[in-house]
This record gives C-alpha cells, structure tokens and sequence, in this order.
C-alpha cells in the first residue's frame, strides 16, 4: 500500500497533539494550536460533545498515521486480531508494532516511520543477515535486524542511532553492530503510542 507523503505537521495540527515525537513538530503545535485552513481559528473555539463514532473515527485515523499504514491494511490487522487469543486491542497493537518498517523506526535505525519505510523498501534492512524489502513483514520473537554493510557506513544513520533514545523494553539494541532483535512480543503497555486502541476496535466492531 502507498505510504502518506503530505504534510505531517497538518495532520498533527488536526488532532490537536503531538503524534510524532519530533521538536520540530511541538513547537509547531505550540505555534498554531488550532486546526489547519482558513477556518481553522475558528473551529477551536468551538464548543459541543464529539459523536462516539466520531471520536473513534478520530482515533482509527491517528492509528493509520502513526503507523504509516492505509485503511485497508489497518482492517486486515483488525480482522487477524479478532482471531486471535486474547484482547483484540492488545492483539492488533502487537501486529503493528511487529511490522518491520515500524521495529526499524522503534530501534533507532530511523528518524521517522517514513524513514523506516523507505530503507527497507530500498533493500538496506536485514532480518537474520537476510534483504526483506516488505515493509509489512512481520518480525518474529528472536528475529535479528539490521543494516546493509553499505547503510551501516551512512552518516545519517550512524548520526541518528548514536542521538536516539532507549528503544522499548521488548527490542534489545547493538548500537556498535546497528542491530535489534525483537526479544519478545510487544505488550501493550510498553509501546508509546498515544491512542486508545478500544475506540478502534469499537469502530471496526460497528462495521462487522
């Protein structure tokens, strides 16, 4: 599916929050806290309960944006999810958040999600010293990722890996080989992402 290639600081400034944890991003929310377009000042002043299926629409699209992903795909993790043990909100985050394109972006190899997207499209990442170039590849307990012998020498990636955080507790991080391994599945609790995953299974409930 294609990847979104618009304006990222509009779609923040939709929402009304910061979903890509950037600097950059913040001091753009800080600046314009209200909706973009020629109305937007005015919508901020306005008052009135969101509908339900309104704020879980909100929350799927926030989903689709964090994750770089299209509607189609985020329903088919839907659907996996509900198949599934277990809680289908923790299920489908866990789906998500295994996505090769995403443990690249989670580990520090990548500035962004989109980043992450175009290295492995491109044919750098490895999964266990093999290319994967599909980004939905979904990365398995135990599996090692890494770099191209090539990119391991970028100084854009080398720059960002040495600056980056801590990646989440479940990625155990080789900042000297560029490598992570996935070490178990993600919990709920530990992946920072700022949406609440039951308004979207609610909202794909409502569709089933």
């Amino acid at each position: 599916m294609a990847s979104y290639h618009g304006p990222k600081a509009k779609v923040q400034r939709r929402f009304g929050e910061v979903l890509i944890p950037r600097a950059k991003y913040q001091k753009i929310l800080d600046k314009r806290s209200y909706p973009p377009g020629e109305h937007g000042k005015e919508k901020q002043f306005k008052s009135g309960r969101r509908s339900d299926y309104g704020t879980q629409l909100d929350e799927k699209q926030k989903l689709s944006f964090i994750y770089n992903i299209r509607e189609r795909q985020l329903r088919t993790y839907y659907r996996r999810a509900t198949r599934m043990t277990g809680r289908t909100g923790s299920n489908m985050m866990a789906l998500l958040e295994t996505r090769l394109d995403n443990v690249v972006y989670r580990s520090g190899l990548a500035a962004t999600i989109w980043a992450a997207r175009q290295l492995v499209s491109h044919g750098h990442v490895t999964v266990n010293g093999t290319v994967v170039n599909l980004p939905s590849y979904a990365v398995r307990v135990g599996d090692a990722i890494g770099l191209t012998e090539k990119m391991r020498k970028n100084v854009h990636v080398v720059e960002w890996s040495e600056s980056s955080s801590n990646p989440p507790e479940y990625l155990l991080m080789d900042k000297s080989a560029l490598t992570a391994t996935l070490s178990r599945m993600p919990e709920q609790e530990d992946i920072p992402v700022q949406v609440n995953i039951q308004l979207v299974v609610e909202f794909y409930n409502r569709l089933t």
